[in-house]
């Protein structure tokens, strides 16, 4: 298991100019780093492979931001906006030679409309399609894809490990993996061990985020079972800190972080990698 830092918790949006925090990262002992393309025109993949390699980094994820439109269940237009951008992440990516696109890759973050059986059977199945198409060109590229639950705030759409895996089993797809997140799975999961067992090898990434967002080890998640349950399944993906603060306003708003949780995000990525290499 490598241990990554998602620049979302120091930057919005990632732009070429960001990669001058790869020295830090280097420098606090992460191995991978995850990035959120808010738009591909933000960087040049070449440029950003260069920073990483002369760190000694690697690029292990790239996040799919799924807002602005871009919603595999929405309207045509959404539907054909978040296919494209998804498709042009993993061209990037095969500049980056990073080997998953993550996140939520079925519908805008933030909708949820709790709509009625027939029409969430409708939506399901809408997205399938445009997942077996990502999926395609993802195996193509020699990518995968790895999806996340998220919590019933964020989404009425996929919340569980069980919703996701259902999801992975419709696709059909080697390229589809599942994608869990301490922070979503504390809310929506009756154990996180257990969620993270019943994943198995279907389990391709892995955030490891506070209850409250903020550093892991400084909250109420039981990490002891997760680290069990991590190494009982073999898991040899990335482990990301994705936690945000109210430093980087755009995010903050998006994740609804209205307070301080802790003394400084150094401190969030400081402590937090300390603590993974100690518990995993």
């Amino acid at each position: 298991m490598r241990i990554g830092i998602n620049s979302f918790l120091f930057t919005s949006p990632f732009t070429n100019e960001s990669t001058k925090l790869f020295k830090t990262f280097k420098k606090w002992g992460f191995e991978t780093v995850e990035i959120p393309v808010e738009d591909p025109s933000h960087i040049d993949p070449a440029h950003v492979k260069r920073e990483l390699d002369k760190h000694g980094l690697v690029c292990g994820s790239v996040c799919a931001c799924m807002g602005g439109g871009r919603d595999l269940r929405g309207t045509p237009e959404q539907q054909k906006t978040g296919l494209d951008y998804m498709m042009r992440l993993i061209d990037q990516m095969v500049v980056l030679d990073c080997p998953s696109l993550i996140g939520p890759v079925y519908s805008e973050v933030g909708r949820a409309d709790a709509v009625p059986a027939d029409e969430y059977k409708k939506q399901w199945a809408t997205v399938v399609k445009h997942l077996k198409t990502l999926c395609r060109y993802a195996e193509k590229k020699g990518r995968q894809v790895c999806l996340e639950p998220l919590n019933r705030f964020e989404t009425d759409f996929i919340n569980t490990c069980d919703q996701g895996l259902k999801m992975l089993k419709d696709v059909g797809s080697p390229a589809l993996r599942l994608h869990l997140d301490t922070f979503h799975m504390n809310i929506e999961e009756k154990n996180q061990a257990a969620a993270i067992k019943k994943a198995g090898k279907h389990l391709g990434h892995f955030h490891a985020c506070g209850s409250d967002r903020g550093t892991p080890g400084n909250d109420h998640i039981d990490w002891k079972p997760i680290a069990a349950a991590l190494r009982s399944i073999k898991y040899k993906g990335d482990v990301v800190i994705e936690s945000f603060t109210t430093d980087v306003k755009v995010i903050a708003r998006a994740a609804a972080i209205w307070r301080r949780m802790e003394p400084t995000r150094d401190e969030i990525a400081v402590k937090g990698i300390k603590f993974l290499k100690k518990t995993l």
